[in-house]
């Protein structure tokens, strides 16, 4: 049985980007994160020990973003999903991040990737 542990709207000030200012100033990104696991024997046993802690995720994710340097949304996520799938109890990970002022003349309020990754 595969269900679904959803992380919405995780934001992180990182840097990512092309641009020279992006190289060097941190900006806001917002993450989504969907994990693949079996939780059946936590929503049974209703013990935390029984499931994947997204308190202690979101803290691992919210580290190695902080603590890396990304040219590239792609890279980013990707990054995310290593960190989500090194859970042994994660079978698989949709993650969408979305940098929330991207700089571009036109009036766009965001821009992001969407990757889904799976233990091979």
């Amino acid at each position: 049985m595969i269900d679904i542990i959803e992380l919405r709207g995780l934001r992180i000030a990182a840097l990512c980007g092309a641009l020279p200012e992006e190289r060097v100033r941190r900006q806001p990104f917002s993450f989504d994160i969907d994990v693949h696991a079996d939780i059946s024997v936590a929503c049974q046993s209703d013990d935390l020990a029984d499931t994947i802690n997204y308190g202690a995720l979101t803290a691992d994710v919210q580290a190695m973003v902080e603590a890396e340097q990304f040219t590239l949304l792609e890279r980013m996520a990707e990054r995310v999903a290593e960190v989500v799938l090194a859970n042994p109890q994660a079978q698989a990970v949709d993650v969408a991040v979305r940098k929330l002022r991207p700089p571009v003349p036109e009036m766009l309020e965001t821009s992001g990737v969407r990757i889904h990754r799976s233990r091979a």
